[in-house]
């Protein structure tokens, strides 16, 4: 069993940063991969990012490539999410999910989901 919290949302205006962190428990965290995804209201949930188990693969929806870098420490069970250059259209409930194996850009593939943290960017 893993559980997921995450943390590190907030209000930031347009061109802002912010990084998301992404704490898991259980001894076996690092044999996972980790993805985030983002929901907006009235949107569905989309893929934003995600990373091997042993961090040396990563892929990111092309909204956010160059402005996102996922990133982990598995000697602190925590998966980290920095958002540079925030634009409006960010605006999200972002999630981290966590699946055994491989690493994956579809929702329905992780096992394991946080509570998720609100970010608002403002224009």
């Amino acid at each position: 069993q893993v559980q997921l919290v995450e943390s590190g949302g907030g209000l930031v205006q347009a061109g802002g940063s912010l990084r998301l962190s992404c704490a898991a428990s259980g001894r076996t965290f690092s044999s996972y991969a980790v993805g985030w995804f983002r929901q907006a209201p009235g949107k569905e949930r989309e893929f934003v990012a995600t990373i091997n188990w042993r961090g040396g693969d990563t892929d990111y929806a092309d909204s956010v490539k160059v402005r996102f870098t996922i990133s982990r420490d598995n000697a602190k069970n925590t998966v980290y999410l920095q958002m540079n250059s925030l634009k409006p259209e960010d605006t999200a409930v972002y999630y981290c999910a966590a699946r055994w194996s491989s690493a994956s850009l579809v929702a329905d593939y992780y096992n394991y989901w946080g509570q998720g943290t609100q970010v608002t960017v403002s224009s």
